[in-house]
């Protein structure tokens, strides 16, 4: 035969890592697969590959997918022995995937059913084994269905239906599939995936050895500790004569948190208001506009400290003109070089009434190489739904730059960033400015007394305060916070106020 009758039956199969173009087609083989369990949301497929990317593959077959499988890392030991499928993987978004974990969870392998006879469920199962090995992780994890059960559930326990298969006395198309690909039994769960009624809610957990395994000194520290090291800039409002002056107030600051060490630096809400006082202009509103031509001059020297100094800048708050409107907007200036910016949501009437500003519609979670933070500008914080719902979507540090013009004003902030870090089990950092501007109207005087608020419990310290400034100087406060204890804190058994929420009887969206 020649080349070109050889090729008429050639079959290509390749095996390579899921893309945004295959997302429906996931969706469509999910259905066909699991038809009466939900399938995965376009949301949740956008989390898997921009966290995990490496870990979402999928087998092509003439360009048609016909199979995947999808998995996070974790620690496994950081989860109850009875975890739920939901649990494990954050709801489907992995937002807990752990890149210094040990084990490989696989959440999902689905093939089509015309091509169940391919081994196209081996190959994915040693795609996963090959990236456990490339990784040196030291086991594969996954809680398996055992959908044939509900056929014995009147007869036997759901152990005694896995022990019969393992004794290959009962046939089951995932548990006998899984021990044949070499992973051992551990247990079964229960209540595992509220939607599998053919396994009646149980699963098997079972786990595959790496051998290859070598134990990781450094991996070993890490899920020990986290350190970050933050410093808060507690900022002086004072009269300047040029943006030169204030940039170099700035810079001082910055180094000093360099100079330290620390993970970030933050500043206050609304701090670059000081150019003010240099402004020909005593219209409140009229100022804010003239105030906001200064943005790219703020953007660029904020972006270039980050970079210079390698900390990551909470950059307070700017007032920024965008369709003829003026908004309040934080800053995120990485330090290696991108920027993010978060609009203030909830606007004071001191600020509608003086300078006309708009509230922002968006809630935004960072990443950062210390975690995912959010930033809440000042009154935000007094909205205990918007803390809610950047802790569910994986934030670990909410920073609030606040402003405030007298104590009654700075405690609302206070009492409310400490409620938040309670009730969320987070971090939240305040910064505040201070002393006053004599040639600005309204912002004549301020009051302030930063801090670094953590959840009160045993872990943490006895008052709930890893660090505070003295009221109303000029001055910064430097203090470290573990990410790693946060994490085991938000797992353990004695904490309540974030994990055991009756979402059964209330919930909570965001509409944009």
């Amino acid at each position: 035969m020649t080349t070109d009758q050889i090729s008429q039956f050639e079959k290509k199969i390749i095996i390579r890592n899921i893309e945004r173009k295959d997302f429906d087609k996931l969706i469509e083989l999910q259905n066909i697969c699991f038809p009466n369990m939900g399938p995965w949301k376009i949301d949740q497929l956008e989390s898997h590959i921009r966290i995990f990317p490496e870990g979402q593959i999928c087998v092509e077959l003439d360009g048609e997918i016909i199979g995947s499988c999808s998995s996070l890392i974790v620690n496994f030991d950081d989860y109850l022995e009875q975890h739920t499928y939901s649990e494990i993987t954050d709801k489907g978004y992995i937002r807990n995937h752990n890149p210094r974990g040990g084990n490989l969870y696989g959440m999902e392998v689905m093939v089509h059913p015309d091509f169940r006879r391919m081994k196209i469920g081996r190959r994915l199962y040693e795609a996963r084994k090959r990236l456990a090995e490339q990784m040196n992780l030291k086991s594969i994890i996954v809680g398996g269905r055992i959908p044939g059960y509900h056929h014995y559930s009147d007869k036997m326990s759901p152990r005694e239906y896995a022990e019969e298969v393992l004794q290959q006395n009962i046939y089951d198309p995932v548990l006998t599939f899984q021990m044949m690909n070499g992973f051992t039994l551990k247990r079964i769960i229960t209540n595992y995936l509220s939607d599998d009624a053919d396994s009646k809610n149980y699963a098997a957990l079972l786990e595959w050895n790496n051998i290859e395994y070598k134990p990781s000194i450094n991996k070993t520290h890490y899920k020990m500790s986290f350190p970050v090291r933050i410093c808060v800039i507690q900022y002086m409002m004072k009269k300047i004569d040029s943006f030169d002056e204030f940039a170099t107030q700035c810079e001082h600051y910055v180094d000093v948190a360099s100079d330290y060490k620390s993970d970030f630096a933050v500043f206050p809400e609304n701090f670059t208001m000081q150019l003010l006082s240099f402004l020909d202009e005593r219209s409140p509103s009229l100022a804010v506009r003239k105030l906001s031509t200064y943005t790219s001059q703020y953007v660029e020297l904020f972006s270039e400290l980050a970079v210079k100094y390698n900390v990551n800048i909470v950059g307070g708050s700017h007032f920024i003109e965008n369709n003829n409107r003026i908004y309040n907007v934080a800053h995120l200036f990485r330090r290696d070089g991108t920027i993010e910016q978060q609009y203030k949501l909830h606007i004071s009437p001191n600020e509608r009434k003086w300078w006309g500003i708009n509230g922002g519609s968006e809630l935004g979670v960072f990443d950062t190489d210390c975690g995912k933070i959010s930033i809440q500008l000042s009154s935000d914080i007094e909205y205990p739904e918007v803390s809610r719902i950047v802790a569910e979507e994986g934030a670990q540090i909410i920073f609030v730059p606040f402003c405030a013009e007298d104590r009654q004003t700075f405690l609302r902030v206070k009492y409310c960033a400490q409620a938040r870090a309670i009730e969320n089990q987070v971090y939240i950092v305040t910064s505040g400015t201070v002393g006053n501007l004599t040639h600005v109207d309204n912002v004549d005087v301020q009051y302030a007394q930063s801090g670094i608020y953590t959840p009160a419990d045993f872990s943490f310290p006895r008052d709930g305060i890893a660090g505070e400034c003295s009221e109303n100087t000029e001055t910064v406060i430097m203090a470290e916070v573990d990410m790693e204890t946060l994490e085991r804190y938000r797992k353990s058994k004695d904490a309540l106020s974030f994990r055991d929420r009756r979402t059964d009887i209330y919930s909570l969206q965001i509409r944009s």
